[in-house]
């Protein structure tokens, strides 16, 4: 298993399979964009499934998902899903995207076996979305939602991130969007992770704003703790259920104790937090011609070195050199 030396032991990978993206949300990069990795530094599809193999069938991961960038954007990536979830034993697999071109591809990704996807919604405002993003895209976004319920990808989950002064006003009509579209809802701090550097804890809208917000118009009472085990979220029952929302606080109520992520960059890095500020090279490992065995044994020194937290309240805590379209969330 992949074990770290405070007992944590990782089940769910995340694995970025581009840093581009069609959008430029202002908490993540610039209007202008990045430069974006090189093609020959990204790992082929071969090369994807080769190390999503290795993780689920010799060291028990049980959940893949398929980050960004934006993973629509990669052209292998029905194929990708279909192989993936033809692994044995079978993973749990999910997406996360924007949403962008999602209308066009919910049906086959869920012909390939797709369990479910999360979709990036900060905004039921044209204007805000176009502000925000940079893109006036608001409504692919809805008509991809609208695409994945109708395909099965249940529970679609919704990402939604508030900034002061833009978007903090939407909380209610964002949950009374889900609840009546059967939709998941989940809040999350903004985090350190801008490509801008330009994070800062004042302006961030933490999780007891979020609660205080909805709890002025909803009744929430907390959902089974047991329910949510490692996973990020915060669940609360809606007016006594059975719909829930989710508010994950990253930064003011870190749960590192219960992690048990793993990252995979796009060029083949293994990363233990989203703050790591190292990286365990697979990649070329792998193209020296590493077999199986070797990679898995790299994969497990890599995870064994895994900090207690991600540090952020630390004086010395310094924002990773990678932004969040290059680690995948």
């Amino acid at each position: 298993m992949l074990r770290d030396s405070f007992g944590r032991v990782a089940t769910d990978l995340r694995v970025s399979l581009t840093d581009r993206c069609n959008l430029r949300c202002s908490y993540c990069m610039p209007p202008e964009g990045l430069d974006w990795l090189p093609k020959p530094e990204l790992l082929t599809a071969e090369e994807i499934v080769r190390l999503v193999a290795i993780g689920v069938e010799r060291l028990g991961l049980t959940e893949v998902r398929y980050t960004g960038g934006e993973p629509l954007l990669r052209r292998e990536l029905v194929d990708i899903v279909a192989r993936t979830t033809a692994l044995a034993p079978r993973p749990q697999v999910s997406l996360t995207t924007n949403g962008i071109g999602l209308a066009r591809l919910a049906g086959p990704l869920a012909a390939a076996g797709l369990d479910r996807v999360n979709v990036s919604l900060d905004t039921l405002d044209r204007e805000t979305f176009a502000k925000l993003a940079h893109r006036d895209r608001l409504a692919d976004v809805l008509e991809g939602l609208a695409a994945a319920e109708a395909a099965g990808l249940r529970p679609v989950k919704i990402n939604a991130v508030l900034m002061r002064g833009v978007n903090d006003h939407e909380a209610v009509p964002l949950l009374r969007y889900c609840l009546d579209k059967g939709y998941e809802l989940r809040f999350i701090e903004q985090m350190p992770l801008d490509a801008q550097h330009g994070w800062r804890r004042e302006n961030m809208i933490t999780a007891d704003e979020i609660l205080a917000t909805l709890q002025a118009s909803f009744g929430l009472t907390d959902a089974d703790p047991a329910e949510r085990g490692s996973a990020p979220a915060e669940l609360f029952l809606v007016d006594g259920g059975p719909a829930r929302v989710g508010v994950i606080g990253s930064v003011t109520r870190p749960f590192c104790g219960a992690c048990d992520r793993v990252r995979l960059t796009a060029d083949g890095q293994i990363r233990n937090c989203l703050f790591a500020t190292d990286e365990s090279d697979l990649r070329a490992a792998m193209r020296s011609g590493a077999s199986d065995d070797e990679l898995a044994e790299r994969w497990l020194a890599a995870v064994r070195t895994k900090k207690a937290g991600h540090g952020i309240d630390d004086p010395a805590f310094l924002q990773p050199s990678r932004p969040m379209s290059a680690i995948g969330g």
